[in-house]
């Protein structure tokens, strides 16, 4: 019975002799295993901080619509007939609004731009209210709407410009005599031609500016409208002021293509037809290429601002 106690004894003390040793052992492999966990932790939080700076521009080309259209998909959807029929209803308001304000000057740019908002807010609920092919062509190249979306977009402008021109026509030549003359852009001569281009581009610069950044308050209708109309109004008053003051001029910008087409450019007139072409290309490029161009710089400044700025 003795022996059996004895045993019973050295064993409890050998448990309790084993015990310690192994927490002690666990011990020293956590105090081992702490300096470890911190160095991964570290080289984790460096990894996220290194790609967090090399993403600062990741997705600025990614697609910011919501759905693949193409050709063959986008005449399916009836509400893009809807957005069509709001491009061509809302350019055709637009367009008697600039030829009514081109016979009274610059006084009524507060007009204009109210009543600019009002169409803006009208057809934005349609298809967001493009109305001009600079914006429209910065919203394709940013990937805010797609090419088969932006094409038919700007197919639909012009015609709503070209009806806005034949109903504002239709009302003058009722007039007869009475009626005030249409005024018609003022002659450029060749060293002034560079000076209405760069107008015309830093024109669309800031106006597809204001409707990028407009595009932020979409949630808000007046919002969007005041702030892209905004942008159209600075564009106007900096192009009378330069007119004005370096070219001596009162009426050589227009900042919309499709405005543009009725306008300035189908109306060229020459003594042959390489002059009528030449002049037909030279309004092109004046009063259509670099406008689109400067609507392009202008919702790729929107987006490289805000994304270095951090804004979602």
């Amino acid at each position: 019975m003795a022996t059996k106690k004895s045993n019973a004894s050295t064993k409890s003390t050998k448990a309790k002799t084993t015990k310690p040793k192994t927490a002690a052992k666990s011990v020293k492999k956590s105090e081992l295993e702490a300096p470890k966990t911190k160095k991964v932790e570290a080289k984790h939080e460096e990894k996220v901080s290194t790609s967090k700076k090399k993403s600062c521009l990741s997705g600025f080309f990614a697609r910011k619509y919501e759905e693949k259209e193409s050709f063959l998909t986008v005449f399916k959807n009836h509400k893009f007939y809807g957005a069509l029929l709001g491009e061509i209803i809302g350019t055709l308001l637009l367009a008697l609004l600039f030829f009514s304000v081109s016979l009274m000057g610059i006084h009524t740019i507060a007009t204009y731009a109210i009543a600019m908002i009002a169409v803006l807010i009208a057809i934005y609920a349609f298809s967001g209210a493009c109305l001009n092919p600079l914006i429209t062509v910065g919203m394709m190249a940013s990937r805010r709407m797609s090419v088969a979306r932006g094409i038919m977009y700007i197919i639909a402008e012009v015609i709503g410009a070209w009806l806005g021109w034949l109903i504002f026509n239709a009302f003058h030549l009722t007039g007869g005599e009475s009626a005030y003359d249409v005024p018609t852009m003022s002659a450029i001569a060749e060293n002034g031609m560079w000076i209405v281009t760069m107008v015309e581009l830093l024109g669309a610069i800031i106006i597809g500016f204001f409707f990028s950044r407009a595009l932020k308050y979409k949630r808000s209708v007046f919002t969007f409208a005041a702030t892209a109309a905004g942008g159209v109004a600075l564009a106007v008053v900096l192009g009378y002021v330069v007119s004005a003051a370096f070219l001596g001029l009162n009426n050589n910008f227009i900042f919309n293509p499709a405005l543009a087409m009725m306008y300035q450019i189908f109306p060229t007139a020459g003594e042959s037809f390489g002059e009528i072409l030449g002049g037909i290309c030279q309004a092109l490029s004046i009063y259509a290429l670099f406008p689109m161009i400067g609507g392009v710089i202008g919702f790729y400044l929107s987006d490289f601002t805000s994304k270095l700025s951090g804004e979602e």
